[in-house]
């Protein structure tokens, strides 16, 4: 069943929310927090004002890309990935407006165009005309005029490697989720990547910051391996919360369970920085089960007491969204990211 319409109690001041991820996951609890969201510019939505508290969000996001279109483009112009900074801005664009629809078109065919979409272009191109990565993503913002702030975890151009549980080391991200054989631990190449200020400033003022949902050795945990970020999540006085994906992602995480995430959290960010674990209660459909298991993919599953004995309040809820594919419900998602921010639990369910 679809998740009814949040409706938060009116609150003074923008609630800050910190995001921290990538790829569709990110996109997804963006898109749902769109509707609660004041534009960059501070000028909120009328309509949503006066009943809704505006959020402040920014994201910060992975870049390790290296496949498709951003993998392309980061070979040819020596540029950082634009992919999943190009997705997060159009979740948080006017979806029918034609600037956002631009960014979202795809070429499919022409000699060298063909797979490129039109935000990736303009990113690589506005980053060859400034310069700099960092900038060229704060335009692109403006021009969009998208609803929030978002950050590349770092303006460092980095690699992303992987220790497996064979004992082999695997690099690019591309290959790291294709590998078959459990992973170990990653790490950054050059190891001594830094984020931006205005990351760090982002973090040390947030009301609450979310880990995830979204591929958790390729989008989640790379951000934690640039110097200062996990410090500065642990102490920034936010509520942190994961929210923690619905199915094994193969390659990455199967047989992975609930706290299994967590700890690979904990154990790249070198501490504990975890108040808050979102986990999904409502069971899947057989169909869909049946689909994903032809995949070698299964449901996550709550290890409730685990996940107690490592001091994590744990809110469950009905978090699916089914269609030809099992996603996060944005709205449900967003609902809790809310509730989180304004440390308001009356609603939530605690286990």
């Amino acid at each position: 069943m679809p998740s009814q319409p949040y409706r938060p109690e009116p609150l003074e001041g923008p609630l800050r929310i910190v995001l921290i991820g990538g790829g569709t996951g990110l996109s997804t609890l963006l898109g749902g927090l769109k509707a609660f969201a004041r534009p960059a510019s501070g000028v909120g939505s009328p309509t949503l004002a006066a009943e809704f508290p505006l959020v402040d969000l920014s994201a910060v996001v992975t870049v390790s890309d290296d496949g498709g279109s951003s993998g392309r483009l980061r070979r040819d112009f020596k540029v950082l990935p634009p992919g999943d900074i190009r997705n997060c801005m159009v979740a948080l664009s006017e979806d029918e407006a034609l600037l956002s629809r631009l960014f979202r078109y795809r070429f499919a065919r022409g000699r060298g165009l063909k797979g490129h979409s039109f935000g990736n272009l303009f990113l690589t191109a506005l980053t060859q005309v400034t310069g700099d990565f960092a900038r060229a993503v704060r335009v692109s913002c403006e021009v969009l005029a998208i609803k929030g702030r978002i950050y590349p975890s770092t303006a460092t151009n980095v690699t992303l490697e992987a220790e497996l549980e064979d004992g082999s080391t695997v690099a690019g991200e591309t290959r790291i989720s294709r590998s078959r054989a459990r992973i170990r631990r990653i790490r950054l190449s050059p190891p001594h990547a830094v984020p931006l200020e205005e990351t760090l400033r982002a973090i040390a003022e947030a009301d609450a910051i979310t880990l995830g949902p979204g591929s958790l050795f390729t989008s989640i945990i790379p951000n934690l391996l640039v110097n200062g970020i996990p410090r500065a999540i642990a102490e920034s006085p936010a509520v942190k919360a994961c929210f923690v994906n619905l199915m094994w992602q193969p390659g990455e995480t199967a047989r992975f369970t609930a706290a299994d995430h967590v700890a690979a959290i904990n154990e790249h960010a070198g501490r504990r920085l975890l108040d808050y674990v979102v986990v999904n209660t409502r069971p899947i459909g057989p169909a869909l089960l049946k689909k994903y298991a032809s995949k070698s993919a299964l449901p996550v599953e709550n290890d409730f007491d685990r996940l107690r004995a490592m001091g994590l309040k744990i809110v469950g809820h009905d978090l699916v969204q089914e269609a030809d594919k099992i996603r996060h419900d944005p709205a449900a998602a967003a609902a809790i990211a809310i509730e989180l921010a304004a440390r308001d639990t009356k609603t939530m369910r605690l286990y």
